[in-house]
């Protein structure tokens, strides 16, 4: 089989690109409007239903179509950036973005919005992709940990500011604002890729591996449904259980494929890299933590202390506020050759542990004990994602910057969906376990309320799903924690095996490009 690290160079040999902070301005700007894009529509769910008559299960998929087709493509997308230009594929995303935006504001049925939703999907699939895979272009190895700090940076802001802003839009215009906003960012951003960024691409003559490509897309779609189906359906009904099984029986054929195929898409030798192994580990569970904790703090905010969507919005901005800070001032990247990368990874993942276990400590009744958990979960994720991402990309060789990104997009999507799932499930259980006989057998917060008489009764149900909220944060807690150490391990392990005189060619012998996390 050909070596993925022995592929010949890019075109466009990596290092510091003269224009290279505007490129990462305009990236930046994209890759908000697709983290935004994820989030922002949730906030305009009562106007589909009564302006397109849309039904919960329309809803749902007009909510989750453009996950389901990004998570499902971003392999595929990163591959096809590393083969046909990264440049290329960028303006491609871009243009695809906007006219599915544009075709999304026009909707006027369900089916045509969750068509246009989708398309933005791939859209959005090629710009997760390409714009981190530009930044290991145009950044040589002193200026890149900054530079993927403000890239993932942006992730946390869209993801905080997807809520204000829809409300905002929403307050003064019609639910089609959400995504008519997007268009003069796509017109902007492609003119200045074309204009700026350089192209490159991995060598020619690798031949597409589309089977991998199609194996790949159903797994990932299958396992991210079954992940986003499991607490609305039921874990063990019938579509969550087919799609989770299809998902994982494609994933495994994939797996079994690329072993064998000549030019994989996705080179399986990498998971033999202890470095590779343990970012990945470490991504995986920074993702889960991030995603898990959203959803219980919306819920904590607005059914536990009563606020509005829009106020709740604005309580959990200072987790954003503090990761933004802290990777723009450059302070994550100036910390990482004191402590390295294991000691980095550690660091931010026992800080972003300690914010959820003072959330739900201190915050049960309160939103003062909330902020400072908030705050301390910034500082965690400000240190702990961006020398993640950082280490996944330098443990895969640059001619496959593309298939890099798509695996950190892959880690985030399946991280999230993950840690929604089981702290979930985790709330769902201890919420049902302490319900009063009044409301035994209540699925929900609202329905075990309207099976209340007293005021009693209704504090006790309350409290039962504020220990709920709280056990599952501190499930999550423990989970980030023991993640941050097992990545801490094997990263530090694959270290000192990368300094011993080692065979050329075995698995844990000196990793390519791996000095970049340094």
């Amino acid at each position: 089989m050909t070596s993925v690290a022995s592929e010949a160079t890019t075109l466009q040999p990596p290092g510091r690109h003269s224009a290279r902070w505007l490129i990462l301005a305009v990236i930046c700007l994209a890759q908000l409007t697709v983290i935004l894009d994820n989030t922002v529509l949730n906030v305009a769910i009562p106007s589909l239903t009564e302006d397109l008559g849309a039904t919960t299960a329309d809803v749902q998929w007009m909510i989750n179509a453009y996950s389901l087709v990004q998570s499902g493509l971003l392999l595929t997308a990163g591959n096809s950036a590393d083969r046909y230009g990264r440049k290329k594929m960028l303006a491609v995303g871009l243009v695809l973005f906007g006219v599915a935006s544009l075709g999304a504001a026009l909707a006027q049925s369900p089916g045509q919005l969750i068509a246009a939703r989708a398309g933005m999907g791939v859209g959005g699939a090629l710009l997760v992709t390409t714009t981190l895979a530009v930044v290991m272009q145009i950044f040589d190895d002193a200026e890149r940990p900054r530079a993927i700090g403000i890239w993932s940076s942006v992730n946390s802001l869209g993801f905080a500011a997807g809520p204000l802003i829809g409300g905002v839009l929403l307050d003064h215009f019609w639910w089609g604002s959400l995504f008519l906003v997007n268009l003069p960012v796509a017109v902007i951003a492609v003119v200045a890729v074309v204009t700026l960024v350089p192209e490159s691409k991995s060598r020619a003559g690798d031949r597409p591996d589309l089977l991998g490509a199609l194996l790949s897309t159903i797994g990932m779609v299958g396992v991210v449904f079954a992940i986003i189906s499991g607490p609305v359906d039921g874990w063990l009904s019938g579509q969550v259980v087919i799609s989770a099984a299809v998902g994982i029986a494609a994933l495994a054929l994939f797996a079994g494929w690329e072993l064998h195929v000549p030019y994989p898409m996705l080179d399986m030798h990498f998971f033999q890299n202890r470095r590779f192994i343990g970012a990945v580990s470490g991504g995986i569970l920074v993702a889960f933590g991030m995603g898990g904790s959203m959803f219980l703090l919306t819920q904590h905010l607005q059914l536990v202390l009563g606020y509005g969507p829009l106020d709740a919005g604005l309580r959990m901005a200072p987790l954003a506020v503090t990761v933004i800070l802290i990777n723009f001032t450059g302070l994550s990247a100036r910390l990482l050759p004191k402590f390295g990368t294991p000691g980095m990874i550690v660091s931010g993942m026992s800080l972003l542990a300690a914010g959820l276990a003072a959330i739900s400590l201190l915050g049960g009744h309160s939103y003062g004990g909330m902020l400072t958990g908030l705050i301390v979960m910034g500082v965690g994720v400000a240190l702990a994602m961006p020398t993640m991402a950082n280490a996944i990309m330098s443990a895969i060789p640059p001619a496959k910057a593309g298939v890099g990104a798509g695996v950190n997009g892959t880690l985030m999507e399946f991280g999230q969906g993950l840690g929604v799932a089981v702290l979930g499930a985790v709330l769902n259980s201890r919420f049902v376990a302490l319900l009063p006989l009044v409301a035994a057998g209540a699925g929900s917060l609202p329905a075990a309320l309207d099976r209340t008489r007293t005021d009693a009764e209704r504090s006790a149900v309350q409290d039962a799903f504020a220990s709920g909220i709280g056990t599952s944060q501190l499930v999550g807690a423990t989970a980030v924690f023991l993640g941050g150490l097992l990545a801490a391990v094997l990263l530090r392990r694959a270290e000192r095996t990368a300094r011993q005189p080692t065979a050329p060619g075995t698995a844990n012998g000196p990793e390519p490009a791996a000095a970049a996390a340094e």
